[in-house]
């Protein structure tokens, strides 16, 4: 996989508008997935079916990417994720501090994003778990308002069945200054979400090119995770409701929340040059800048530090900046040992 950014044509377009591209490069697709063991408990896990979650496959042959999939009553499919240990960890005893790594959306978008992504490269020498779940194509990290195929309650998969299951089976930090969160696109909403909404979680929350503002432009965003939860995730269903459950956007949204991110480490990426004649990219990434820079005055007005990129180009991943990330969310977190 390249570390390099991605070309134009590697980004998602199946559907233009916000936050539904993620860039993928080429090689690295965690490929052990379709011979996952039958067993659950063939590494002998502490806690194999744990916070509602019953594991139903799993695959650990690779040396760092290991695979689980899981049934829950909260997803109305058996939702993946890939965790991805460091060097040593199957024999050294060290406990580590965890990152959860969300991926963006789109159709085809899904807890292997990351890893077509280079995260394996990104993080080669680097001294943190890192999690990677299933956070559906268009989820937009919520429980939704209304859904016509079943429970998406991807929020409550998170944070009440995820995390609880990550602690109880591999060796973690499993406090405040143990944890990060980032993301790509809709997973960098996301990050800012569960940072500010579930305070005591996470220590770090890095967005890159992710939305940070829900209501400006007439609330082009919280009007786009509507259309696009219903259109590829709900079956018509929205996450935030027609009208909209107002709660619920103040709840969601990082510029509402400023106070929230107080004493935790604040990274943001936003691309401020989009191809002007590339709709999907400028529809992304103008309102992505946009809104962080909305979200970074109100920070600075309450003398909350951050640190911020604007950088060249549009709605893609840029390797660099992440792997500059991952050593300061390092820096932040509480140290392996």
């Amino acid at each position: 996989m390249s570390p390099n950014p991605p070309s134009r044509r590697s980004l998602l377009k199946s559907v233009g508008g916000l936050s539904l591209g993620l860039a993928v490069t080429s090689g690295g697709v965690f490929a052990a997935t379709s011979s996952a063991h039958a067993d659950p408990v063939a590494r002998n896990l502490p806690a194999p079916n744990h916070a509602g979650l019953r594991l139903v496959a799993h695959n650990e042959d690779d040396p760092r990417m290991w695979y689980y999939r899981f049934e829950t009553d909260e997803i109305g499919w058996n939702p993946a994720v890939n965790v991805l240990v460091p060097h040593g960890y199957r024999d050294n005893g060290r406990t580590y501090p965890v990152l959860y790594l969300f991926h963006g959306g789109g159709p085809g978008q899904d807890f292997i994003s990351w890893d077509r992504a280079g995260i394996r490269q990104l993080s080669e020498d680097k001294q943190i778990i890192i999690v990677m779940p299933d956070g559906g194509p268009c989820g937009w990290y919520s429980n939704p308002v209304t859904t016509n195929v079943g429970p998406r309650n991807w929020e409550t998969f998170h944070i009440n069945q995820v995390l609880p299951w990550i602690d109880a089976n591999f060796r973690t930090h499993a406090e405040f200054d143990g944890r990060a969160v980032a993301g790509f696109s809709m997973g960098g909403f996301g990050a800012l979400k569960y940072a500010a909404k579930y305070y005591g979680h996470f220590a770090s929350v890095s967005s890159y090119s992710g939305p940070a503002s829900m209501r400006r432009d007439l609330g082009l965003v919280t009007h786009w995770a509507n259309f696009t939860s219903g259109a590829f995730e709900l079956g018509g269903g929205t996450v935030y409701g027609v009208p909209w459950n107002e709660a619920r956007v103040s709840a969601d949204n990082a510029v509402e929340n400023v106070e929230r991110y107080r004493g935790k480490r604040v990274f943001m990426v936003a691309g401020d040059s989009p191809d002007p004649f590339d709709l999907f990219d400028r529809m992304n990434e103008e309102q992505v800048l946009a809104g962080q820079r909305e979200f970074r005055a109100l920070l600075d007005g309450a003398g909350i530090p951050h640190e911020s990129h604007e950088a060249g180009g549009g709605h893609f991943i840029r390797p660099d900046l992440v792997r500059a990330d991952l050593d300061g969310m390092i820096g932040r977190l509480r140290t392996a040992g």
